[in-house]
């Protein structure tokens, strides 16, 4: 009697193993997996192996757990039969125990321990495994044959449903999911760069209003003036019109030419290189490849009529991907102010984008680009000072107006 219990103990040790390592391995982080095997880890190497081909490792897990299974269903009869006679109610004893001994101790629990530590258990379990693959293989070749036949029959491909590549938003899924894993910084880059492509060239510009640019027409005081006060290196430079743009300016090697001598509008012309536009809708990542591709630092963005609507430049759309390099220059859209009941003044150049970046807000991106435009829209009405507008629950007082625009904004807290 202590040896049939001795090997029903042993029959449900290797049942638990083949249980928990079928989940172990099924649960596997792949990408893990990947990281640990091109360190030389052997264990994690060995079960990328075998998860190349799930047939022969499925094949040989059922095979083990289901050939222990019976053996231990067997023993328990045997056993009973032995303590109360061969009889009806031992028959049903001995059904009840193999089912709740398997149940407890070779499926459920082996299995929740395979499901809590796969990357730990599959690189072990991979070993024995492997070895009883070797030992199995013409089984397995024949239970395969079976297998395989029924996959033609049912017209399905294993190998396509296998596939482990993963899409944008499962990447979005995994970095949200990355918790202490990955710093929050990074993870808020690379949520950036996913965006990339889906953002657009008119989202991270400079407005028309808010460019600093010479005319040619100004007087050769003013615009040597405006060349020793600019906070920018290149500008760009029209004539008469701020459409009719003539070439781009490099501030610095502008201001040397002027110190070796008189300024000259003729030679002035000279020092300009050729401007150049982008199409309105450019996305990003477009952009930033044609900026690499053509080494232009700095380009014009133009609507579908031609007309100048704003400017961009490699550090802008930089800033779209790791944040704000610096504070802002003269001429933008001033900081934010907090105010001590939670509202906020903002000035009303600024783009939605930035205002939900910087400020974690919710205001609708999808059309105005910038407070001003939003504002405009909801009220279909000049601005005026002391008008207040609900949007995206979050109520906006207009503070200051200037040349029928907003300038100024309150925000104050969303409203639920």
């Amino acid at each position: 009697m202590e040896a049939l219990l001795g090997a029903l103990v042993v029959l449900l040790v290797l049942s638990a193993f083949f249980s928990g390592s079928e989940t172990s391995m099924m649960a596997v982080n792949r990408y893990r997996l990947k990281a640990r095997a091109k360190t030389g880890h052997l264990g994690a190497q060995l079960t990328e192996r075998l998860l190349a081909k799930t047939d022969q490792l499925l094949s040989v897990i059922l095979l083990g757990n289901n050939l222990v299974n019976a053996a231990a269903a067997s023993l328990v009869t045997l056993i009973a039969f032995r303590l109360f006679g061969e009889n009806e109610m031992a028959l049903t004893l001995g059904t009840l125990t193999v089912t709740f001994l398997i149940l407890v101790f070779s499926e459920v629990t082996p299995k929740v321990i395979g499901a809590s530590w796969p990357d730990r258990l599959a690189p072990i379990a991979a070993y024995p495994l492997a070895f009883l693959i070797r030992l199995t293989r013409p089984i397995i070749w024949f239970i395969n044959l079976f297998v395989r036949a029924q996959f033609k029959l049912l017209r399905l491909k294993p190998n396509a449903v296998a596939e482990n590549s993963m899409g944008i938003e499962e990447l979005r899924t995994l970095l949200a999911e990355s918790g202490s894993f990955l710093p929050s910084q990074h993870r808020r880059i690379l949520g950036n760069l996913f965006d990339l492509a889906n953002v657009t060239v008119d989202d991270a510009m400079r407005p028309r209003g808010q460019i600093e640019a010479i005319d040619l027409e100004s007087e050769p005081d003013e615009i040597t003036r405006q060349l020793v006060t600019s906070h920018h290196s290149r500008l760009p430079v029209y004539e008469g019109e701020p459409n009719n743009v003539v070439g781009i300016l490099h501030v610095r090697r502008a201001l040397a030419h002027l110190r070796e001598g008189d300024f000259e509008i003729d030679e002035f012309r000279t020092w300009l290189r050729e401007p150049y536009f982008i199409p309105s809708g450019t996305s990003l990542y477009s952009q930033l490849t044609q900026f690499q591709s053509t080494r232009q630092t700095l380009g014009l963005v133009v609507d579908e009529y031609g007309e100048l609507i704003g400017l961009i430049s490699v550090k802008d759309i930089l800033e779209e991907i790791v944040g704000e390099f610096s504070a802002e220059l003269p001429g933008g859209p001033g900081v934010e102010i907090h105010q001590a009941d939670g509202s906020v003044l903002v000035d009303g150049g600024s783009t939605l984008r930035e205002l939900n970046r910087k400020l974690g807000l919710e205001l609708p991106i999808d059309g105005p680009r910038t407070l001003n435009g939003l504002l405009l829209e909801r009220l279909e009405a000049m601005p005026e000072a002391g008008v207040s507008v609900m949007v995206a629950g979050y109520p906006v007082e207009i503070v200051q107006v200037q040349e029928r625009m907003v300038k100024t904004a309150r925000i104050g807290p969303r409203r639920t």
